[in-house]
């Protein structure tokens, strides 16, 4: 059995995918960056797109029935490598307890004014 999950995001309806898709034993977290779906602005710096970026995830996980206490993979993807030093207080946060396999990546992100988005898996 799948389940489809949508933060409600206009990206999920135009480009046609899911915010999380839920398994028989995990939570599937697509790639999510730290627009605020409700006004979708997207603020200035990585550290708060970072925090935006786990209260989304955070979101998604918790309709699936699951939590970031039960991640057990992440991956962060910025533009620039630089500016994950500065995310790592929400990181570290978010995250002290589920200790993920985590995983950096530096590329080019849709929109220049992204700085992070962050993948995970958690456990159902």
């Amino acid at each position: 059995m799948v389940k489809h999950i949508s933060s409600g995001s206009i990206f999920e309806e135009q480009i046609g995918y899911s915010r999380a898709v839920v398994d028989d034993h995990y939570v599937h977290v697509a790639g999510t960056t730290g627009y605020d779906y409700s006004t979708m602005q997207l603020a200035k710096s990585a550290y708060d797109q970072a925090v935006q970026c786990l209260k989304n995830i955070e979101h998604a996980l918790q309709e699936a029935g699951s939590s970031l206490d039960k991640v057990v993979r992440a991956t962060y993807i910025l533009p620039d490598g630089k500016d994950f030093e500065s995310c790592w207080p929400a990181l570290k946060a978010a995250f002290a307890k589920a200790k993920p396999a985590a995983t950096m990546i530096q590329v080019q992100l849709m929109n220049p004014e992204m700085k992070i988005e962050i993948e995970v898996t958690a456990l159902k």
